[in-house]
């Protein structure tokens, strides 16, 4: 795990965008995995600015996004899909046929998580997945809970979240109540995972993500246990993270088994399911089975 920090967010902005960008310069048909709430659009900004220089050229690109709102269409300003063709799709030379998000219309939860699912794992491996940090350490819509989701799967958000984003709406009562979101399990088998986390306001989330217990009471904190994280925070989210800490460290490989007084990691097969946690006597694992329409009862605030 690599920590970077920056002054700003602008900073952290242009250094995440530098790492992205580094990525379709070496590889110019990567798959990108990619993230929407306020973290990311500086980054999507700056990726913006480089492809009108004429530095950087999308047009062999493959996205896919980390979530969207059930029940939203497509057309909606305040769907994932309008995001992302407001903050980067619509200006760059992007193939819009290459550029895949869950779909929010489908209110068939297990039918369209399933189908998502399906259609990440076909398209290969993310070469890099591009993550936020909520203030309760969520990631994606994996919000706090008893265990990891491993696949996509629909949310139910819970109040706060509701209210967190009625910002976003004319009132709470606009917001969507569930979401679809890829999973733990899937974040997971991404080449690279590169996090931004901005203010003072996820400062103790990024706390306890590095240096907490690894636990789905703080999904962000199993990052740890991949091989090829980078953590790029501004000062003020960086403000209780110390560098000289041995809390952080890294898996060299997968299919390596890590432990520590903490936890116990067994990375299996392909990394599909591939991780068993033990946290404090408490046995954490992904693919726990999912109940009624595939809805899981956790939350998200994207």
């Amino acid at each position: 795990m690599r920590i970077i920090e920056t002054k700003t967010y602008e900073d952290m902005s242009k250094q995440a965008a530098n790492i992205i960008a580094s990525v379709v310069t070496l590889k110019p048909d990567c798959m990108l995995g990619l993230a929407t709430g306020s973290s990311p659009i500086g980054t999507y900004d700056e990726l913006v600015k480089k492809y009108e220089a004429g530095d950087l050229d999308f047009s062999e690109v493959t996205t896919v996004n980390l979530d969207e709102y059930k029940g939203l269409p497509k057309e909606n300003e305040q769907s994932y899909y309008y995001f992302m063709h407001e903050y980067l799709f619509d200006k760059v030379n992007i193939n819009p046929e290459k550029t895949y998000l869950p779909d929010g219309t489908n209110l068939n939860s297990e039918e369209e998580a399933a189908r998502y699912e399906a259609l990440v794992q076909s398209l290969g491996t993310v070469d890099l997945q591009l993550l936020g940090l909520g203030r309760n350490g969520h990631i994606g819509f994996n919000e706090p809970g008893d265990h990891f989701e491993d696949g996509t799967h629909c949310v139910d958000l819970k109040e706060s979240t509701i209210e967190a984003n009625k910002r976003f709406f004319e009132s709470a009562d606009d917001v969507p109540k569930q979401a679809y979101s890829m999973g733990i399990g899937t974040i997971m088998r991404s080449k690279k995972i590169l996090l931004v986390v901005s203010g003072e306001e996820k400062a103790q989330a990024l706390k306890d993500s590095i240096y907490g217990p690894v636990t789905p009471e703080v999904p962000g904190s199993i990052l740890r246990f991949h091989p090829d994280v980078t953590i790029i925070a501004d000062e003020a989210a960086i403000g209780m993270v110390n560098s000289k800490t041995t809390a952080v460290r890294v898996i060299p490989a997968i299919g390596h088994k890590a432990v520590d007084s903490q936890a116990d990691v067994v990375f299996l097969e392909d990394v599909r399911v591939g991780v068993a946690l033990q946290c404090h006597r408490a046995r954490w694992q992904f693919g726990a089975p999912a109940h009624g329409d595939g809805a899981r009862t956790q939350a998200g605030d994207g």
